[in-house]
C-alpha cells in the first residue's frame, strides 16, 4: 500500500525515478520559450520562462490541463484588472482595496474547487496584482501590459506542448488504470478482513487514495482523442470504488447479524457494488464509455472558504498598508509576490508553511541567480551561452519538483520560477547590479511581510477546519440530493470530506475520526433507506414508510426495528423489496446506535 524507502532512489527528498528526463524537458521548453520570445521581441521574455516553470508537470495531460486553466485564469484576471483600473484609475488606495477584495473572492472560489480549477481561481486573483498594481501609476498601460502577458503565456504553453510531444512525455491513462485496479484489490482485501475486525486506518488510507485521484482523472481528458472516454470511465470507477468500500465497511461490520436475512442481503449488496467496479474497470481498459456515467463531486465547506478568503484579503491589505506607509516607490513588485504566495498557499494543506518555504527558497534563488548572472554568464550576450548556462540551474530545480516531500518540491518550484524572474533574460542581456539587488529585495521582502501578516492574523487552523467539517457532517441529518446526485455520487462527496479532514495537518483525534466515520456510515444508510422507502410512497405500506422516515429523523431505533418487523411480515419471500427494506432499517438502527454511543463518549469527555 505504501512505498518503502528502498523503492525511492533518494530517501530524503523522495524523488521518483525518471525525474532527470522530466527536468531535461523543462529545460528544453524554457530555452524554446525564451528563443521564441526573443524572436517576437516581447517586452518580458522571462514571463514565458516562468509559464514553463508553472506548467512543469510530469505527465502530458496534467501540463495541458494546467495550461488550459492558466489561460482561463489569466483572461478572467486581465478582465478584472481592466475593470478595477477603469473604475479607480485616479485613486491608488481604492485600487489596492479593490485588489484585496478581488483576491479574497478568488480565494473563496478556490477553496470550493480542487486541482487545477483551484489554481485557475487563485491565478485570476493575483493576476490583478501583477497587472493593475504594477501599472498603478500608469493605468493607460494596463491593456498593453495585458496583451504582452497573454502573448508570453501563450509562448510558454506552446513551448511546453511542443517539447512534450517531441520527447514523448508520459501520459497518465495506462498508469491510472493500473492504479485503480490495485486499489480495487485492496478494497476486496479490506472487505474480507472486515470480518476479522480490521481497523479503520486501512479504510481511511483507501478513502484518501481514491479521492486523491480525482485531479488525475480529470487531467487524462486532454491526453488523447479518447481522453474524454477514459476520464469518464476512470471517474465512474473511482465513484464505484467508494461505494464498494462503504458497503464493505457498513455491511461487513465485523459482527454476525442476529437476522440471517439481513446478513444475506448485505452480502448481495457488496457483490453488486463489486460487479459495478469490475464493469467500470473493464470500460477503462477497453476505452469505452461506462454503462453508468457518474460524477465525482467534491465536498465544499463554504464556512472554511469564507474564513480563508477574509484572511487572504486582510494579509494583502496589511502588506499594502505597510508598503504605502513606508513610501517605497517600487513596492508594486513585492505586492504582486505577496498576492501570489498568499493565493497559492491557500490551496495547499499548510498556507503558513508554504510561505515559510517561499521565505527560505527566495534567498536561495537570489544566490543561485547571482551566480548565474555575474559569474557563469559574466557579460555574455549570445543565446547559446544563455541556454548552456541555464541548464544546470533549471535542470537542478526541476529535478526537485516531482519530489513527494512538500519541502523539496516547494523549493524546486520556487527556484524554477524565481531564477528566470530575477535573471530577467533580455536581448541583449542587461547586467545591472542595481536592478538585480532591487529584484532580489522584492523576492525576499514579499514572503517576509506575508509571514508577518500571517503571524498577526493566523490562517484557519487545522483543528478549526476539522471541527468545522465534523460539525457540518453532524448537521446533515437528511439526504439532501444535491444537484440530483445518485447515492454513489453522494458517498463520494462525503468521502472527499473525509479526505479534507485527514489533509488538515496536526495531531489527529482518534475519537473525532471515529465520529466522522460513523457519520459517513449514517449518511450512506439514510440515503439507502430513503431510496428503498420511496418505493412504498403510493402503496398500502405508505404509512409504514412515513413512520420510518420520521423515526430516522428522530433517531428512534426501537421504532425502526418495529417497522422492520412489520415490513418483513408483509414480504412474500426473503428477496422481496419489503424484506430488503426491513434489513436496511435494521442496519440504519445499528448505525444510529453506534453513532449515539460515540456521542455519549464525546460528551462524557
Amino acid at each position: 500500500m505504501v512505498a518503502t524507502t528502498a523503492q525511492q532512489p533518494f530517501t530524503t527528498a523522495r524523488i521518483p525515478a525518471g525525474s532527470w528526463i522530466f527536468a531535461i524537458r523543462v529545460w528544453l521548453a524554457t530555452i524554446l520559450a525564451l528563443f521564441v520570445s526573443f524572436w517576437l521581441q516581447l517586452e518580458a521574455p522571462f514571463t514565458a520562462a516562468v509559464t514553463v516553470a508553472i506548467l512543469a508537470e510530469p505527465t502530458r495531460g496534467q501540463a495541458l490541463e494546467k495550461a488550459a486553466f492558466r489561460l482561463t485564469g489569466t483572461i478572467v484576471g486581465v478582465a478584472a484588472s481592466i475593470a478595477i483600473t477603469g473604475l479607480f484609475s485616479q485613486a491608488r488606495d481604492l485600487i489596492l482595496l479593490a485588489s484585496a477584495v478581488w483576491l479574497g473572492l478568488c480565494v473563496f472560489s478556490a477553496k470550493l474547487l480542487d486541482g487545477n480549477r483551484a489554481y485557475a481561481a487563485v491565478l485570476s486573483g493575483y493576476t490583478v496584482a501583477n497587472i493593475a498594481i504594477q501599472q498603478i501609476d500608469s493605468p493607460q498601460h494596463v491593456f498593453g501590459a495585458s496583451v504582452e502577458r497573454g502573448a508570453a503565456i501563450a509562448v510558454g504553453i506552446v513551448s511546453v506542448a511542443v517539447v512534450n510531444v517531441l520527447m514523448s512525455a508520459p501520459d497518465r491513462q495506462s498508469s491510472l488504470a493500473v492504479q485503480l485496479a490495485a486499489i480495487h484489490r485492496r478494497v476486496r482485501n479490506y472487505a474480507s478482513a472486515a470480518f476479522c475486525g480490521e481497523g479503520d486506518w486501512v479504510f481511511l488510507a483507501l478513502v484518501r487514495d481514491i479521492v486523491g485521484l480525482r485531479p488525475d482523472v480529470a487531467s487524462v481528458a486532454l491526453e488523447s482523442s479518447s481522453g474524454t472516454v477514459v476520464s469518464a470511465a476512470a471517474r465512474s470507477a473511482a465513484v464505484s470504488l467508494v461505494a464498494e468500500l462503504q458497503a464493505a465497511r457498513v455491511f461487513n461490520a465485523g459482527h454476525a447479524d442476529p437476522e440471517p436475512e439481513a446478513s444475506a442481503w448485505k452480502m448481495r449488496e457488496l457483490l453488486q457494488r463489486d460487479d459495478h467496479v469490475c464493469q467500470d474497470l473493464l470500460a477503462l481498459r477497453s476505452v469505452k464509455w461506462p454503462s453508468r456515467l457518474q460524477r465525482a463531486p467534491v465536498y465544499c465547506s463554504f464556512r472554511i472558504a469564507a474564513d480563508t478568503a477574509v484572511r487572504a484579503a486582510l494579509w494583502f491589505a496589511i502588506a499594502s498598508t505597510l508598503f504605502v506607509w513606508a513610501g517605497w516607490s517600487a513596492a508594486s513588485a513585492s505586492l504582486y509576490l505577496v498576492a501570489t504566495v498568499a493565493a497559492l498557499g491557500v490551496i495547499t494543506p499548510n498556507s503558513r508553511g508554504f510561505t515559510a518555504i517561499a521565505l527560505v527558497g527566495g534567498p536561495v534563488a537570489v544566490v543561485v541567480a547571482g551566480i548565474l548572472e555575474f559569474i557563469v554568464l559574466d557579460g555574455a550576450d549570445a543565446f547559446p551561452a544563455l541556454a548552456i548556462a541555464l541548464a544546470p540551474f533549471t535542470i537542478g530545480a526541476a529535478f526537485l519538483v516531482p519530489s513527494q516531500s512538500p519541502v523539496w518540491s516547494g523549493l524546486g518550484r520556487i527556484n524554477l520560477i524565481a531564477i528566470p524572474t530575477i535573471l530577467a533574460p533580455s536581448n541583449p542581456q542587461a547586467y545591472d547590479p542595481q536592478a538585480f539587488l532591487f529584484t532580489s529585495l522584492f523576492i525576499v521582502a514579499a514572503p517576509a511581510v506575508l509571514l508577518a501578516a500571517q503571524m498577526l492574523i493566523p490562517p484557519v487552523s487545522c483543528e478549526k477546519q476539522r471541527n468545522r467539517l465534523l460539525a457540518e457532517a453532524r448537521g446533515e441529518l437528511e439526504p439532501d440530493n444535491r444537484n440530483g446526485e445518485t447515492r454513489e455520487e453522494a458517498a463520494f462527496r462525503d468521502a472527499s470530506r473525509i479526505g479534507q479532514f485527514l489533509s488538515a495537518e496536526g495531531t489527529q483525534d482518534n475519537r473525532a475520526i471515529a465520529e466522522m466515520l460513523a457519520l459517513f456510515d449514517r449518511s450512506a444508510m439514510i440515503r439507502l433507506c430513503s431510496t428503498k422507502l420511496t418505493q412504498f410512497a403510493d402503496g398500502p405500506l405508505a404509512p409504514l414508510a412515513r413512520q420510518a422516515r420520521e423515526a430516522i429523523g428522530t433517531r428512534d431505533t426501537a421504532a425502526l426495528r418495529a417497522i422492520a418487523r412489520a415490513l418483513r411480515e408483509n414480504a412474500s419471500h426473503k428477496d422481496a423489496i419489503e424484506a430488503e427494506t426491513a434489513a436496511c432499517l435494521v442496519l440504519i438502527s445499528d448505525t444510529i446506535d453506534r453513532a449515539n454511543r460515540l456521542n455519549l463518549s464525546r460528551e462524557a469527555i
